[in-house]
C-alpha cells in the first residue's frame, strides 16, 4: 500500500509540474497562506531566485513542501518569470476531547496521542487520526479490554481549524477463567503460581483484580515462572510455548504455558575475573554460591549487586559485575564466573539541589553524608536520602548522578525533592453534655521559614480547660548537629472533664533540652525543667485516695525541678509512613531533691516496621512506663498528678481517652473515675495494606490492627489478664487539609468497669500549610 501511495504522489507531482518550460526565477510568491508565515515556506523551498526552474526541480519543490505536512494541496504557477507557489493549508487542531475513559487516565491517553502526532495546536492529518484508533485500541487490549469501541469525530471550525472528539466505550475487561501449566513435575502449579499477578476468580478478586487479564501481567508472570526454576537450580529450564485463548464474546480468557523443566544443576566452581581493585578475599566473602551448592540465578544476581555496591562505596560509581554461568550438560554442573569491570574511580564535583523552593539549601546540605570533593560512595548517598526523607519536609526524594562533560573521573549529584506542607494549623471542636463546646487551635511549623527550625503554639479553651503552650527547637544549634529546644506552658485544667478523676490542676512550666548525636542513628537528649503546680481537690467530687494523698504531703502548691535523659535509636526510612527500620526510645526523668515530692519516671518504647511481599508492611509497636518515689518520699505512693493513662485514638483504640486502668467510685456517681497508675504497658500490631488505586503509598495507607494495654496502680498489680485489647481497621491519610487519622475498633477484652467508655469510631484531623 505504501508503494502505491508513493506512486500516486509522484504522479501528482508530475501532473502539477509538467506544464513548466524551464525559466530563470526572478522572484517567488506564495499564495494561500493563512497561519504559516511566508518565511517558513521559503525555508523549505529547494529553489531560489536566479535559479533555473526545470520540471525536475519543480517536482523536488512540490515534494519538499508536501513533506512538511503543513499543506493538503500544492501547485506551482508562473507569472512572467515569477514563480507562484499556491498552497492549501491543512487545518490546525483547536481542541481534543476524550470521553468515556475510566480505566486509563485522560493525561495518559493525551500523551499517547502526542507521540503519534496528534495534539492541540498541531496540524491536522487524517492519517494520524486513523493511527489514533489503532493506538488507543492497542492500549486497551493490553489491559484486557477486548470489547472496547473507539469512535473519533472531526468537526470543522472557523479560521481553518478542527475539533476532535473521541468517544470511548471501554466495555468489560476479559476475565481469566483458567490457567494451565503443562510439563511441571517437580513443583505443583499452586507452588509456582503463589506470587503470580494473574489468577483465576477468587474471593478477593474484587480487590486485587488478579483475574483481570493483562498482557503486561502475563509477561511478568512468565518471567516469574522462569525465575522460579532458575532460582532453584534448573539452569536449562525453558518455556516452550504460551497460548492465550479468548472466548467468542471476548469476556473470558484461557491461558496455557508449556515448559521443559530440565535437570537440577550444582555449582562446580566460582571465579572472579577482570580488574580486581579490591582484595580478592574481600570480594569472595560476598559470593553467596559455593562449590557443591545448588545453582541459583537469584543468588548469582545478589552476589553481582553486592560486589557492585561495594565497589560503588569506594568510588567506582559505574562498576559492572556480570555473572557468566557455563553449563556442563553431561554432569549437570555450572562453572560460575563473575567478570568485574570497575571502570574509572570518580569523585563528586558538585551537589545540586532541585525543588526546594521554601527550604534553604543549607538544611538539605547538612543532612548529606556524601560530600563534594570526596570519592563517590553509594552507601553515603543512600544514607543521605534516608536522612532527607526523615526530615518530614518532602514527599519524595531522588538522587541521581550525572557525568561531568569532558571528565572521566567526576560526577555531579542532583538531589531532587518534592516539598510538602511542613506546618499544621489544627482546629478542634467537640461537645459533651457536661462541658458543652470545647475549642482548640494550634499552630506548628517544623520548617520555620525554610531553616529547619521547629516552632509551635497551642491554645485550648473550654469550660474546664485553659492551656497555652509554646515550644521551639533548633535541630542544628551547632554545626556538629547538637540541637537545642525550649518548652513553655500554662495550663488550668479540670481533670474530671477530661476523663480523669475530678480535681483542678493549675500548672506553669518551663523546660529546656539539648540533643547530642552520637552516631548516624543514635541520639542522647538531656533536659532540665521547672514547674509550679496548684492542685485543688473537692470533697464529694474527688476520689478519696487523691484527697488523702494531698493531705499526706500537706501542700496544694507542688514545686518541682526536674532533670531528664533519653536515648533514641532511629533507623526508619520515612518520617510519616515508614516501611522498614524502627525507632527505639528510652528515657528517665527525676524530680530532683528539694522538690515537693521526689519521684522518678522511666519509660521505653519501640516501633519496628518490616516489609512483606506484595507491598504489605508489618508494624510492631510497644511501650512501657514506670514511676516511683525515692529519698525522703520513698514511703509515699507515686504522685497521682504524674500518673500514666491509657486509651484513645493514639493509644489503645476503641476506648475513650484516658479511661482504661484503675478507677475509684465517688458516692453519687454511677461510674468510676479513672485515676491512672504508676505502671503502664501497651502494644500494637499493625498490618498495613497496599491500596491498588493509590500509586503513592506515602500519602495514605490502611491498616488492620490489634491493640492491647492498660495502666496499673503499681508494677506488683500487673497481670496479663488485666490488659484491655481491641481489633479494628484504621486509615492514615496525609490529606490536602492536613493529616487525618481514623480508626474503627471493636474491643475484644476488657473489664466491666471499662464498658461505659467504649468508643468504636475515633479520629483526629488538622489543616496543613
Amino acid at each position: 500500500m505504501k508503494r502505491i501511495a508513493a506512486l500516486i504522489l509522484l504522479a501528482c507531482f508530475a501532473a502539477k509540474a509538467r506544464a513548466f518550460e524551464p525559466f530563470v526565477i526572478s522572484g517567488i510568491r506564495v499564495d494561500g497562506l493563512q497561519r504559516i508565515a511566508p518565511g517558513t515556506v521559503f525555508s523549505y523551498l529547494p529553489v531560489d531566485k536566479g535559479e533555473t526552474l526545470t520540471p525536475q526541480r519543480a517536482k523536488e519543490t512540490i515534494k519538499a513542501l508536501f513533506a512538511t505536512g503543513f499543506f493538503s494541496d500544492i501547485a506551482l504557477d508562473r507569472q512572467g518569470d515569477v514563480l507562484v507557489v499556491q498552497v492549501v493549508e491543512r487545518p490546525t487542531i483547536a481542541r481534543i476531547d476524550i470521553r468515556g475513559n475510566k480505566d486509563i487516565k485522560t493525561d495518559e491517553l493525551m500523551s499517547g496521542l502526542k507521540q503519534i502526532g496528534l495534539s492541540e495546536g498541531d496540524t491536522f492529518d487524517r492519517l494520524a487520526l486513523d493511527r489514533v484508533q489503532q493506538e488507543l485500541t492497542h492500549q486497551y487490549y493490553n489491559r484486557g479490554k477486548y470489547n472496547v469501541s473507539i469512535t473519533p469525530h472531526v468537526t470543522r471550525l472557523d479560521r481553518n481549524r478542527v475539533a476532535i472528539d473521541i468517544d470511548i466505550r471501554e466495555g468489560k475487561a476479559a476475565r481469566i477463567q483458567e490457567i494451565n501449566l503443562v510439563g511441571n513435575h517437580v513443583y505443583s502449579s499452586a507452588q509456582i503460581r503463589s506470587d503470580w499477578e494473574s489468577g483465576t476468580p477468587s474471593w478477593n478478586s474484587w480487590y486485587t483484580n488478579n483475574d483481570q487479564y493483562s498482557r503486561e501481567k502475563l509477561s511478568g508472570d512468565l518471567d516469574r515462572l522462569q525465575n522460579y526454576y532458575l532460582d532453584r537450580g534448573y539452569a536449562n529450564f525453558q518455556i516452550s510455548s504460551a497460548q492465550v485463548t479468548i472466548s467468542p464474546n471476548k469476556e473470558n480468557m484461557y491461558i496455557a504455558a508449556n515448559m521443559i523443566e530440565g535437570h537440577l544443576y550444582k555449582v562446580s566452581s566460582v571465579k572472579l575475573l577482570g580488574k580486581l581493585v579490591l582484595p580478592e578475599d574481600a570480594l569472595m566473602r560476598l559470593v553467596l554460591l559455593k562449590p557443591g551448592e545448588t545453582f541459583s540465578r537469584a543468588k548469582a544476581e545478589y552476589t553481582s549487586k553486592a560486589i557492585t555496591a561495594l565497589l560503588a562505596n569506594v568510588g567506582y560509581a559505574f562498576a559492572k559485575v556480570t555473572p557468566v554461568p557455563k553449563l556442563d550438560k553431561e554432569n549437570h554442573t555450572v562453572a560460575l564466573t563473575f567478570f568485574i569491570e570497575p571502570g574509572q574511580r570518580v569523585y563528586v564535583r558538585r551537589i545540586i539541589f532541585v525543588g526546594n523552593t521554601s527550604t534553604e539549601d543549607l538544611v538539605l546540605r547538612r543532612e548529606m553524608r556524601q560530600f563534594e570533593g570526596g570519592w563517590y560512595s553509594q552507601a553515603a548517598i543512600d544514607r543521605s536520602k534516608i536522612r532527607l526523607q526523615r526530615l518530614g519536609f518532602f514527599s519524595k526524594v531522588t538522587i541521581t548522578n550525572e557525568r561531568v562533560p569532558g571528565s572521566t573521573d567526576q560526577v555531579d549529584l542532583k538531589v531532587k525533592v518534592k516539598e510538602e506542607p511542613s506546618g499544621a494549623l489544627q482546629f478542634g471542636l467537640g461537645y459533651a453534655q457536661v462541658t458543652g463546646i470545647i475549642g482548640s487551635v494550634s499552630v506548628s511549623e517544623r520548617n520555620f521559614m525554610g531553616t529547619g527550625k521547629q516552632i509551635s503554639a497551642q491554645v485550648q479553651q473550654s469550660s474546664y480547660l485553659k492551656s497555652y503552650v509554646f515550644s521551639y527547637l533548633d535541630p542544628y544549634f551547632t554545626q556538629s548537629g547538637i540541637s537545642l529546644g525550649y518548652n513553655l506552658s500554662y495550663t488550668v485544667l479540670n481533670q474530671g472533664q477530661a476523663n480523669i478523676a475530678s480535681y483542678l490542676y493549675n500548672t506553669k512550666a518551663f523546660s529546656t533540652y539539648i540533643g547530642i548525636p552520637i552516631s548516624e542513628t543514635d541520639t542522647i537528649n538531656l533536659g532540665l525543667g521547672l514547674s509550679s503546680n496548684v492542685i485543688n481537690t473537692y470533697q464529694g467530687l474527688t476520689p478519696q485516695s487523691l484527697i488523702d494523698y494531698q493531705n499526706q504531703i500537706g501542700h496544694k502548691t507542688i514545686h518541682a525541678w526536674t532533670s531528664s535523659i533519653s536515648y533514641a535509636h532511629d533507623t526508619r526510612n520515612q518520617y510519616f509512613t515508614p516501611s522498614r527500620g524502627g525507632l527505639q526510645y528510652i528515657s528517665a526523668e527525676i524530680a530532683m531533691p528539694g522538690s515537693t515530692v521526689e519521684y522518678y519516671k522511666l519509660s521505653a518504647q519501640s516501633s519496628n516496621y518490616f516489609p512483606l511481599p506484595a507491598d504489605f508492611v508489618l508494624g510492631l509497636n510497644g511501650s512501657v512506663g514506670y514511676g516511683g518515689t525515692y529519698g525522703k518520699d520513698s514511703n509515699l505512693a507515686f504522685p497521682f498528678w504524674q500518673n500514666y493513662y491509657a486509651g484513645g485514638v493514639t493509644d489503645v483504640r476503641g476506648y475513650q481517652d484516658n479511661t482504661l486502668g484503675p478507677k475509684e467510685f465517688v458516692p453519687g456517681y454511677t461510674t468510676g473515675q479513672p485515676i491512672g497508675g504508676a505502671f503502664k504497658v501497651r502494644g500494637a500490631v499493625n498490618l498495613f495494606l497496599p491500596l491498588p488505586f493509590l500509586k503513592d503509598s506515602n500519602t495514605a495507607r490502611v491498616a488492620v490492627f490489634y491493640d492491647t494495654g492498660n495502666v496499673f496502680s503499681t508494677y506488683s498489680q500487673f497481670h496479663w489478664g488485666g490488659l484491655a485489647s481491641s481489633v479494628g481497621i484504621g486509615l492514615q491519610w496525609r490529606a490536602p487539609i492536613g493529616p487525618i487519622d481514623i480508626s474503627y475498633a471493636f474491643p475484644v477484652h476488657y473489664s466491666p468497669a471499662d464498658a461505659p467508655f467504649i468508643s468504636h469510631l475515633q479520629f483526629t484531623f488538622g489543616s496543613a500549610f
